[in-house]
């Protein structure tokens, strides 16, 4: 495979879409670093050709990095539009690499089986409406797949989760039902452990596949976090679950063998921590240890776990302030950990175990540092108005005092957090004069299930009193000047915004909706079923709810909205569809204000082609610094 040097036409032409903004901001990102079953081989995610690819190279020895090939595998299955790569997933024999890829970076995903060196390709479930990816099965002969239908092709929202044999497309059906995974299939082939349920309802089961019997592994209790996987003899099954606790841990419980009817036992904890939520497990290929990564405040720990003992031992930092990718090395001598930070890039770094002190080395790209241009935030606590403790990311210009100009940013999910990750549009604000704040409101996640349940359903209307909390929290301390705040978010938070503008026209004098939804029926009625039916236990049945959902909903508020008002969507956005965007817009411009719509024709629920995330970066630092900075010539 060839190297790629530095100087390339990629690194020349990133730097040409950045514009005036530093070209640091659009630096390539690597993510999801995988080793091949055999350690030969390593296989990521990059975005460095503009778009999230997936490459595969040869693992290097030693503290060396990879050398990366010229060109991607090759993942495209749309004539239209680029597919941008999810997931990756190592076939256990090493013949193939599984990619979910997603066409406009939309939802209607596929899943692709790739040879390392791009020879060989094959689609699983082709011609669906989506196809997710789950676990493989140990002989590496099949693939947990979750199959959905659309609404045109009779979808109710349930997914068929499936174990597809990879060599004549035959299948095993597991079950289905809302946000269905194939989460681990046993060393023997004989047991699956399955997930479904709706958000903050997970369950998870364990099915025989030979007798059909199936277990409930989280009996009496429903989870926000649900996952396991097996141990190496198959006779102990991992579970990674908040089922029955505040907060996400790591259990154990054993698997009887046939004289006793694989009977399951209770489940003990392995690792638990009371103010912390477990992110992510990994477990050593030889079953005696797994990795670990908590999330303290939004950071992440690193650390060991002995499986025979519980004895822990910390792991040496990694370069980023949050770990985004986890897998050992196939000898399980180091660790492969995807980070990032608020001035450091995502990437991929190798951590040496069992060696004390050993410091992490690049693995993907050759290099990185902390870029000093960029500023890190400052972790704040302040109140809601009901009294909940509630926390927020201050990203400020150096040097800067005073009450300054502020943009308020509200993330998605809403169980998504906000955490001191690479943010260009952050950096790009501070740079030009505007600090952004970037808060923790109630419902989500890194605090615990009573946090993050916190605004299910009807709650939703304290939690939208969150935001003026948080603008008061700014004012009062002095940190922003009052007539000087916008609000701005993504997804979720784009509704929160729209709602906030609606709500408390009087805090705000700039706002940015990206992919938000303006009614909360329509929705309902437009999204897929499969994220509809997923949604009704944060948001309300549409059925049951419909009164709640139009009271919650700020198109109906819309002749509130005086702040002038951008909004970003993506035409392959089908989680909150474009209708979203151009009802909102048009209702304004119904009553004579100019909104401002970016449309990005080649996006999904998110912004991934670099060039148009350098475009919507531009754009919005124009916007808000326009009214932020320099005085309003218009209204919405």
């Amino acid at each position: 495979m060839t190297g790629v040097n530095v100087d390339t036409f990629t690194d020349r032409r990133r730097a040409q879409l950045a514009g005036e903004l530093d070209e640091h901001l659009f630096t390539p990102a690597y993510r999801s670093a995988l080793p091949s079953p055999d350690g030969t081989l390593l296989a990521w995610v990059s975005d460095r050709d503009g778009r999230p690819r997936a490459y595969v190279g040869p693992m290097p020895a030693g503290e060396r990095p990879v050398e990366q090939p010229a060109t991607p595998l090759d993942t495209e299955v749309d004539p239209v539009v680029a597919c941008d790569v999810k997931a990756l997933s190592w076939c256990p024999d090493g013949s193939f690499v599984a990619c979910e890829v997603a066409p406009g970076g939309g939802e209607r995903t596929r899943v692709l089986l790739l040879s390392p060196d791009g020879t060989e390709r094959r689609e699983i479930a082709a011609g669906s409406s989506a196809v997710t990816l789950g676990a493989w099965s140990p002989t590496g002969r099949q693939l947990g797949v979750t199959i959905y239908s659309d609404r045109a092709s009779g979808g109710d929202g349930s997914g068929t989760a499936c174990l597809v044999d990879v060599r004549d497309g035959s299948s095993i059906v597991l079950g289905s039902g809302p946000a269905a995974v194939v989460c681990a299939v046993s060393r023997d082939g004989r047991r699956a452990v399955l997930r479904t349920g709706r958000r903050g309802a997970r369950t998870l089961e364990l099915i025989d596949l030979w007798t059909g019997r199936r277990t409930d592994l989280l009996p009496g209790h429903d989870a926000t976090v649900a996952d396991g996987r097996f141990g190496v003899t198959g006779a102990v099954l991992y579970l990674h679950t908040d089922a029955g606790r505040d907060r996400p841990a790591l259990l154990a419980c054993s698997i009887g063998d046939d004289a006793s009817g694989g009977e399951v036992s209770l489940a003990w904890e392995v690792a638990c921590r009371g103010h912390d939520d477990l992110d992510q497990v990994a477990l050593d290929p030889a079953g005696a240890r797994a990795a670990l990564v908590w999330n303290v405040d939004g950071r992440s720990e690193l650390e060991l776990v002995d499986l025979r003992t519980g004895l822990t031992d910390p792991v040496p930092d990694h370069p980023g302030d949050v770990v985004t990718g986890l897998a050992f090395t196939r000898d399980g001598q180091a660790l492969l950990v995807g980070s990032e930070g608020p001035a450091v890039a995502p990437h991929v770094a190798r951590i040496a175990l069992d060696v004390p002190l050993a410091e992490p080395t690049p693995l993907l790209p050759d290099s990185f540092d902390a870029l000093e241009q960029l500023v890190d935030p400052t972790l704040h606590e302040f109140r809601a108005e009901d009294g909940l403790t509630l926390t927020g990311w201050l990203f400020r210009p150096r040097g800067g005092f005073g009450a300054a100009p502020t943009l308020v940013w509200l993330h998605g999910g809403p169980e998504a957090q906000e955490r001191p990750v690479f943010q260009p549009l952050f950096q790009a604000l501070v740079a030009s004069g505007v600090q952004v704040f970037a808060p923790n409101v109630r419902g989500s996640a890194g605090f615990g299930r009573v946090f993050s349940q916190a605004d299910d359903l009807d709650r939703r209307f304290t939690a939208i009193t969150d935001v003026r909390a948080a603008v008061g929290f700014l004012t009062s301390s002095g940190l922003a000047d009052p007539d000087r705040i916008g609000v701005s978010g993504r997804s979720y938070g784009g509704y929160l915004t729209l709602v906030a503008l609606a709500w408390f026209p009087e805090l705000f004098a700039v706002g940015v909706d990206v992919c938000g939804m303006s009614d909360l029926q329509t929705f309902y009625s437009d999204t897929e079923p499969w994220i509809a039916a997923a949604a009704t236990t944060k948001y309300g049945d549409p059925e049951r709810d419909g009164e709640m959902l139009r009271a919650l909903s700020p198109i109906h508020s819309a002749d509130r909205i005086s702040a002038p008002l951008m909004v970003v969507h993506g035409a392959y956005d089908t989680n909150v569809p474009l209708g979203e965007a151009e009802r909102i817009v048009e209702a304004l411009r119904a009553r004579g204000a100019a909104p401002h719509f970016l449309l990005f024709d080649d996006e999904g629920h998110e912004t991934h082609a670099v060039a148009n995330r350098a475009e919507f970066t531009a754009e919005v630092v124009r916007w808000v610094t326009g009214h932020l900075t320099e005085p309003a010539s218009q209204t919405a």
